[in-house]
């Protein structure tokens, strides 16, 4: 889609999304979603495709795209001169699992549509952008290696802490914020003890890896 063409369906993009996710429960991300939600909305079923030509795929980008810009928008209005950047991070990754947090559902079904082989590119498509915001967010100015291993073990803490939280049932999700805490420190600890490229790797959360983790981790949700 033309970018004149997106920003003048800006609006009905939006309205057709918040009309979707409240059918993800009942019929996942798909055609059939994507048409009850444009008549939802007050439009034609056709508004589905004039809004989101690329299908399902889409609007599961563009949810992911959303949810990022929320995230800067709160991380910006928060007072973060005084913090770390371990707890800018930290604040960063919690921010962006609770701008999705309503729709809990809709999040374990897009993970299950991202990783399927033939959408696997979407899905780290999806991460990648979402953790290079963090870091831009943060204040990361890096441009060397450095840059690609910042962004490749973020995807693993990231990555990780949701799918942790998708089963998580404490008070607020304390576990998964205490998870989160645990493994922010795990990284922090590599360059303290000048961890060789192999140490890095074992947090760097490469596209296969990724893939293999969420369906195993699917796959043990469905079995409880």
């Amino acid at each position: 889609m033309a970018d004149t063409d997106t920003e003048y369906l800006a609006q009905e993009r939006r309205q057709v999304l918040d009309a979707a996710l409240p059918h993800i429960p009942f019929d996942g991300w798909s055609l059939t979603t994507l048409r009850l939600a444009a008549k939802d909305a007050g439009f034609d079923e056709s508004m589905a495709a004039l809004a989101f030509p690329g299908g399902v795929a889409e609007i599961v980008e563009y949810w992911s795209d959303t949810s990022d810009a929320a995230m800067v928008v709160i991380y910006a209005a928060a007072d973060t001169e005084s913090m770390r950047f371990r707890d800018r991070i930290t604040f960063l990754v919690r921010t962006r699992i609770e701008a999705v947090a309503e729709h809990r559902e809709a999040v374990r079904r897009a993970i299950t549509h991202v990783t399927r082989p033939s959408k696997a590119r979407n899905g780290i498509r999806c991460l990648y952008r979402t953790v290079d915001e963090m870091w831009y967010s943060a204040g990361d100015i890096a441009t060397d290696f450095n840059f690609y291993t910042k962004r490749g073990t973020l995807a693993g803490v990231y990555a990780s802490t949701l799918l942790y939280w998708l089963d998580d049932r404490s008070e607020d999700s304390a576990e998964t914020w205490a998870f989160l805490d645990r493994r922010i420190a795990g990284v922090m600890r590599i360059p303290q003890k000048k961890a060789s490229l192999h140490d890095v790797g074992r947090f760097v959360l490469g596209p296969k890896r990724f893939v293999r983790m969420v369906s195993e981790r699917l796959r043990e949700g469905g079995a409880r």
